[in-house]
């Protein structure tokens, strides 16, 4: 199964593909989309937008694990975010892609065995899990690498029983 893992954000949009099989796990690929601080708020969107799609098309994931939001207090931010999230979202739609979703506790949980985990502890848990020689950058890209192995831990075999039914 290959799983895209996502990092929402609009300046930065983390992202890694994953192939989980037998129990393992795969680095297939990771990056960032990123997009330029002075650009109008819209065409960044339509940099996500495209940007996702050309992730979809060279990556053809089984499945899409995006992590859920959550914002404490920059409420401009969220609300940015959430537009970014749908166009990515509206992407996988296109393509016919399940996004599961999790939230950055069970992220944590899921790699790093604890729910507290610091972001250091998660990020070295993620390059031992991959077998990387060290952590991907930015951040934002070892969280979806991070949000990738969440599913295929959590979700995976879920997952896997809806894609053998088609």
């Amino acid at each position: 199964m290959v799983i895209l893992g996502i990092d929402p954000g609009f300046a930065i949009v983390g992202w890694g593909a994953v192939r989980y099989e037998r129990g393992r796990y795969l680095p297939l690929s990771f990056g960032a989309i990123t997009t330029p601080a002075h650009t109008p708020f819209n065409s960044r969107l339509l940099q996500i937008y495209r940007d996702t799609k050309t992730l979809l098309e060279r990556i053809k994931p089984d499945a899409i694990a995006m992590e859920k939001l959550y914002f404490q207090s920059n409420k401009t931010t969220a609300v940015q975010v959430c537009e970014a999230r749908g166009v990515m979202l509206l992407a996988a739609e296109e393509y016919g892609i399940e996004v599961f979703e999790y939230t950055p506790m069970q992220v944590k949980s899921a790699v790093a065995g604890y729910g507290q985990a610091e972001k250091p502890q998660v990020m070295e848990m993620t390059r031992r899990l991959l077998g990387l020689k060290e952590a991907p950058r930015p951040d934002d890209t070892a969280d979806a690498l991070a949000v990738a192995i969440c599913h295929a831990q959590s979700g995976a075999s879920a997952a896997k029983q809806r894609l053998q039914q088609r």
